[in-house]
């Protein structure tokens, strides 16, 4: 019997070949729309918090709820895409995504808000666990750079979601928002034509979540976790509030926020594309290592000054920062290759989403009574931490290219 097309090997050869299939770019492009929409609640937080006079408390208990629908819950739908292989996960996705983060200009109260909020987070973790682990398998032996190429893909949609949705608010207002939905529906209607659906897991006849690798391998992978979620607290306590902070503190409009927060996610996708390169040559702790303690000078930069050098600082704490993001899934994965679904969904939601869900809204809290940019400034010193906690990552040797 034929192999499916979305795991056939090819017959080309080379680093990087096999990475160039019509499924492997769809999953792309997938991502690339799903983070697109993501961006929209960092985005309109200014106008939100206008709109329906939140506290920075409240702003975070926004994100937080966002985080735990878009980032928590992907360890569900990881468990679930284990057990179900179908291209639904990332068409109804993109779906419900677009149409219910469009939609947080028109909820009626603030309850509503977080009930919208996390129903577009769902959509977005509905996504990311079982496309993940088809871009890793679809790299084959180059999986550190597919996979720092998939996310790479959703970084881009990052980057550019904030000028869409400032652009979008200003044109039509927060009211008329929700016709910013239009183009995922285009998009998913081509995905759900496109799309192969997914193999992986498929050939070995697995379809029950297995236990046992997790619990050989919890030690490592209990390490890499906090690694994770450690950076998760700078990367999204500089996220979330990196509009407020600039809109509040600096006087900003919302457009040149807007403009701030894309500098600040096209890092994070040039950040992951050098990220799982790196890796693949020098090995995946060493990238940690110097991730965790180049990051803190360069936010210091971001904080202590203004203007272009200020900027300048911005992008190169985030890219130093998010060099880890495609590392730390891929030695997830290779800890526990059976399971890679779960394991991304660990370590690229489950971590994200519990720094988001537990950290942000205190850091909303703390900064209510000692200011915002205060707890900015304690955000970035975390890295030292991360860094000598790396330390007690095992050694390895550098993957090689084949």
């Amino acid at each position: 019997m034929q192999a499916p097309a979305a795991t056939r090997p090819s017959s080309l050869t080379g680093p990087g070949v096999g990475l160039l299939t019509g499924p492997f770019l769809l999953l792309c492009f997938g991502h690339f729309a799903i983070d697109f929409y993501a961006a929209s609640v960092a985005t309109l937080q200014p106008l939100l918090a206008d709109k329906y006079s939140l506290s920075l408390a409240q702003i975070g208990v926004l994100s937080g709820v966002f985080m735990f629908g878009s980032a928590v819950l992907q360890l569900f739908f990881g468990l679930l895409s284990d057990r179900i292989h179908s291209r639904l996960f990332v068409v109804l996705g993109l779906v419900a995504a677009a149409v219910f983060l469009s939609s947080l200009g028109v909820a009626p109260d603030y309850e509503s808000l977080l009930l919208i909020a996390l129903l577009g987070g769902m959509g977005v973790a509905s996504f990311h666990p079982q496309s993940t682990s088809q871009a890793a398998a679809l790299a084959k032996s180059r999986r550190g750079l597919g996979v720092a190429i998939f996310i790479t893909a959703g970084m881009i949609g990052l980057s550019l979601g904030p000028t869409y949705f400032s652009t979008m608010a200003e044109q039509v207002g927060l009211e008329r928002l929700p016709l910013a939905a239009l183009p995922a529906l285009i998009i998913a209607a081509f995905l759900m034509w496109m799309l192969p659906a997914p193999s992986n897991g498929a050939e070995s006849g697995r379809k029950a979540f297995e236990w046992e690798p997790f619990r050989r391998e919890w030690k490592p992978l209990l390490l890499h976790y906090l690694l994770v979620v450690l950076r998760s607290v700078v990367h999204l306590g500089v996220a979330q509030f990196l509009t407020v902070y600039l809109y509040q503190n600096r006087g900003f409009t919302l457009r040149q926020t807007s403009v701030w927060l894309t500098v600040f996610f096209v890092s994070s996708a040039v950040a992951s594309l050098t990220g799982g390169s790196l890796a693949d040559r020098i090995g995946g702790r060493r990238v940690v290592l110097i991730s965790m303690l180049a990051c803190g000078p360069f936010f210091a930069l971001f904080l202590g000054t203004t203007g272009w050098l200020s900027l300048v600082g911005l992008f190169f704490g985030a890219l130093t920062l998010l060099l880890t993001n495609p590392v730390m899934i891929v030695m997830a994965q290779n800890l526990v290759p059976s399971q890679a679904g779960t394991a991304s969904a660990l370590m690229m939601g489950f971590g994200w989403g519990m720094a988001g869900i537990t950290f942000i809204p205190l850091l909303g809290w703390i900064a209510d009574r000692v200011g915002l940019e205060t707890v900015l400034w304690g955000v970035i010193t975390l890295p030292l931490l991360g860094f000598l906690m790396a330390l007690k990552l095992p050694k390895e040797k550098p993957a090689q290219a084949t």
